[in-house]
């Protein structure tokens, strides 16, 4: 859109804006999203470490889509009542950190604005303020270099502003200039960041929310995202599995070689066409492109793709069907419990867990792990009806602590969270639970168990850096050890043995390794036999853990 009319957009919303009311504000959180979604990949794909968690984005485009689907069919006008709207969307429907975090700043925002039939300029930067408070409360531990100092900084630039705005509009620009000068500051105040060579991701998905708001005032399109391809090996698509909706009945991944130069604006408009949910890669010269299209149009993506280069893999997959054996694969039998006793919900990311789980006494399961972390509701609605008022939640991720506890804050029910970090923690956990016993001193046993074991986790790199002194090539296979990058290795065979060596194995007695659903029985056994070799004193056991992503996850006891 040229600067003239660009210039004449922003002046029919500042004359409509003397009056910003609830529809208003719809509008905006709309566009947040949108411009959310197109860049989503991007946000993903700021990842600290190079392991294949980096859903950052994914999970505050769901935030923001449940606060959406809150708000799309209200009529009222009220600015206030559309807020809190707003609010109590993004809280049920929070994911992640990062998720969890936004559910704040829009819980703070609505503080903000709650008595105000229409926005003025004091009362928007009374909301970020709010905002910036009502996220840095609901943070045990605040880090600077996060999405908190980003709305921390929006907020004291719009404090600031506020005498020399004329209008709200200016109070936006103002915000979205202040988020993304402290989104490339992050690296400055978070060294893990400038280690890796990335900015915060989540602070990065705010700023995009901002943008995608003053984008929509000033009329520019919402639909092109800002064009970063990411490494082919960083791209991941078992989040679909979380949600399909409808018109999303195939996922089709073509690998080819463009026969010029690669059009990615324009590639990116014939895609959405089609489908949704796309993805482009790069590697060497060859692209991968994913996208989720309608059974109608399950070849339409191949053909186009066929004749603007060769096309050298593809790959479809019924999504609906997927989705009906994950049903199938996730009827587990749960142990009976009683009125009065304690009932332990777990986040498990794989059907073997979930079944090791099950075992152990868990009265309910919520799927979910790395890339497909559960929401507050999904958490919720796992315990609500349950015959007990007593309830301890594990949620075996770090990325889903907060949303544990958020589940925790909007129930009447007595609950305990204890913040297991990972699988073999949150089965250290379950061996110290007694049913019929005292729910505080019952948590309070299990986050002594979960100081006992070791966590090792063997996947492969999503992409080349050095952190923490560990050189890692993209496609790498490597080892962390309690959360930390401590090798990369050119087999799962070597980096499971570097993991031990890291770990001092030879002082401990148990090693527990939990294949996923890359690596079949006889290769764990095999591996299991060269670990034997090397440590005659260990005990060793081996189980289908069946989680995605990582070949192993150990328990080192």
């Amino acid at each position: 859109m040229g600067v003239m009319n660009r210039n004449l957009h922003v002046e029919k919303f500042r004359t409509l804006g003397a009056s910003v009311d609830g529809q208003s504000l719809k509008r905006l959180i709309e566009a947040g999203l949108t411009w959310l979604r197109t860049n989503q990949q991007i946000v993903n794909a700021l990842n600290v470490f190079p392991v294949p968690d980096g859903d950052t984005g994914t999970n505050m485009a769901l935030t923001l889509q449940a606060a959406w689907n809150e708000v799309k069919d209200s009529g009222t006008l009220n600015f206030g009542e559309m807020a809190a709207m707003v609010s109590k969307g993004a809280l049920m429907g929070a994911r992640g950190n990062s998720g969890v975090i936004t559910s704040q700043i829009l819980r703070g925002f609505s503080r903000g604005v709650h008595e105000k039939a229409t926005l003025d300029k004091e009362s928007l930067v009374k909301a970020f303020g709010e905002a910036r408070d009502t996220a840095y409360k609901g943070v045990v531990r605040p880090i600077e270099g996060t999405i908190l100092t980003v709305i921390k900084e929006v907020a004291i630039a719009t404090e600031a502003a506020l005498g020399s705005a004329v209008d709200v509009i200016e109070i936006l620009e103002v915000a979205v200039k202040a988020a993304d000068e402290a989104v490339k500051k992050t690296p400055d105040l978070l060294p893990v960041l400038k280690q890796a060579g990335v900015v915060d991701s989540g602070g990065k998905g705010l700023f995009f929310i901002l943008e995608g708001m003053l984008r929509y005032i000033q009329g520019e399109s919402l639909e092109t995202p800002t064009m970063s391809l990411q490494p082919l090996s960083a791209m991941h698509f078992q989040d679909a599995m979380g949600e399909v909706e409808e018109g999303q009945d195939y996922e089709i991944v073509v690998d080819f070689v463009p026969a010029g130069e690669l059009d990615l604006i324009s590639f990116y408009g014939r895609l959405e066409e089609m489908g949704t949910s796309i993805q482009v890669g790069e590697g060497e010269g060859m692209y991968r492109m994913h996208i989720h299209v309608p059974t109608e149009k399950r070849y339409e993506p191949i053909d186009y793709i066929m004749g603007i280069g060769t096309v050298t893999k593809v790959a479809i997959e019924n999504l609906l069907a997927q989705m009906d054996d994950i049903q199938k694969s996730s009827e587990l039998q749960f142990s009976t419990v009683e009125p009065g006793h304690i009932a332990v919900v777990v986040i498990s990311p794989g059907t073997g867990l979930s079944r090791i789980f099950a075992s152990l006494g868990v009265a309910a399961i919520v799927p979910g792990g790395q890339t497909m972390n559960p929401s507050t509701q999904d958490i919720l609605n796992s315990f609500e009806n349950l015959p007990t008022d007593k309830i301890i939640i594990l949620p075996n991720n770090k990325n889903i602590i907060l949303a544990a506890n958020q589940a925790k804050e909007v129930t009447v029910k007595n609950v305990a969270v204890v913040p297991t970090r990972n699988i073999p923690q949150g089965l250290a956990a379950m061996l110290a639970l007694i049913p019929d016993g005292n729910l505080e001193s019952v948590a309070e046993k299990m986050t002594k168990a979960i100081a006992l074991v070791k966590t090792g986790e063997i996947t492969i790199a999503t992409r080349t850096v050095e952190i923490d002194g560990v050189n890692v090539r993209d496609g790498q296979v490597i080892a962390l050890l309690d959360g930390k990058l401590v090798a990369s290795a050119e087999s799962v065979e070597q980096g499971v043995m570097d993991l031990l060596e890291k770990a001092n194995a030879a002082e401990h007695e148990l090693v527990t390794l939990f294949y996923g659903e890359g690596m079949t029985h006889p290769e764990a056994n095999r591996i299991k036999d060269v670990i034997s070799q090397k440590y005659s004193n260990l005990e060793l056991e081996v189980q289908d853990g069946g989680q995605p992503h990582y070949q192993f996850l150990i328990s080192i006891e």
